[in-house]
């Protein structure tokens, strides 16, 4: 049996599917050790899973052009696949799966784009509040544990131990501001180390308090591995150090932490009690994020620095 799993971005997204894939392929193993898992995602996510045991092979996602959206379509009917899961409920990612030549196409019975419902002949009905339990719920199968790289040393790190953060988001309306980092990194007993892309780097100016750490998806995962606890909001590195089982703090706005939190209870949510779901794709801080102070933040991760600390 040929599986092709079907998640093309963003980090996130791709993290909270891992769970879900994983448990499949260990169910498929001991009934049926010839089955082969295969995922299509965006190429720049491919750090995340290059390597994983559970997955035969890796394809590229590229819709840049007519000519590799065909090569797309031929290497992905030459596994000659016999179950296409999507995971991400699109057209985009519902047209993959239906070209894939697939002969069953699941998806779920509720998708962000309703259309995408068409090019399914199996819609499964999720229960389960959470993203990740919704995947599992798709696949027919229970979360477990999941296998990520070891990442690479790449740019500054402190020698010693440090709370890490990635202050970006996808959303600016999902961040948390930058003054607050800076106060909190004035209370922490550790360095403050913000991790960010080449292209971030300028926005972080004149933050003499932190420590800056420019790196790639292989240098987050080896920052976050290294990592005595971590601060972050709803974005993919949070959900990273969350799949590593670090401990840490997730702040929330506008997305749901019972949907899109954290998974696997090493982190600890703080919220507004005002804020409202909304899922809105502000470009300025949501105000209820703002009004989580940097002395709630330190209270609740200081406890894990000193349990790491007496270790």
């Amino acid at each position: 049996m040929n599986i092709l799993v079907v998640r093309l971005g963003a980090m996130g997204d791709i993290l909270h599917t891992l769970p879900a894939v994983e448990a499949l392929h260990r169910v498929l193993h001991r009934a049926q050790p010839e089955a082969r898992i295969y995922w299509i995602a965006e190429e720049r996510w491919h750090p995340l899973l290059d390597g994983n045991p559970a997955l035969a092979g890796l394809l590229p996602f590229n819709r840049r052009s007519a000519s590799a959206l065909l090569r797309t379509r031929q290497s992905l009917r030459a596994l000659k696949l016999d179950v296409a899961y999507d995971f991400q409920g699109l057209m985009k990612s519902a047209l993959v799966a239906w070209q894939s030549g697939a002969r069953r196409i699941v998806g779920a019975a509720r998708t962000r784009e309703s259309l995408a419902r068409l090019f399914y002949n199996e819609r499964i009905a999720a229960s389960a509040a959470h993203i990740v339990e919704q995947h599992c719920e798709l696949a027919g199968v229970e979360a477990g544990p999941v296998w990520l790289p070891q990442g690479a040393l790449e740019g500054d790190l402190p020698s010693g131990g440090y709370v890490l953060a990635s202050p970006f988001a996808g959303w600016v309306s999902k961040q948390w501001p930058l003054e607050h980092y800076a106060a909190l990194a004035r209370m922490l007993p550790l360095p403050l180390v913000l991790n960010v892309a080449p292209a971030q780097v300028s926005m972080l100016r004149g933050m003499d308090q932190v420590r800056v750490h420019v790196s790639s998806i292989a240098g987050l995962i080896h920052a976050t591995r290294r990592a005595q606890a971590v601060v972050g909001v709803d974005s993919g590195p949070l959900h990273l150090a969350a799949a590593l089982g670090k401990p840490g703090v997730a702040l929330f706005g506008g997305t749901d932490p019972c949907r899109n939190g954290p998974y696997g209870g090493s982190m600890q949510v703080l919220r507004h009690p005002q804020a409202v779901t909304t899922y809105e794709r502000g470009d300025t801080i949501d105000p209820l994020m703002r009004d989580l102070t940097p002395a709630q933040v330190y209270a609740a991760i200081a406890p894990h620095l000193v349990s790491q600390t007496l270790r």
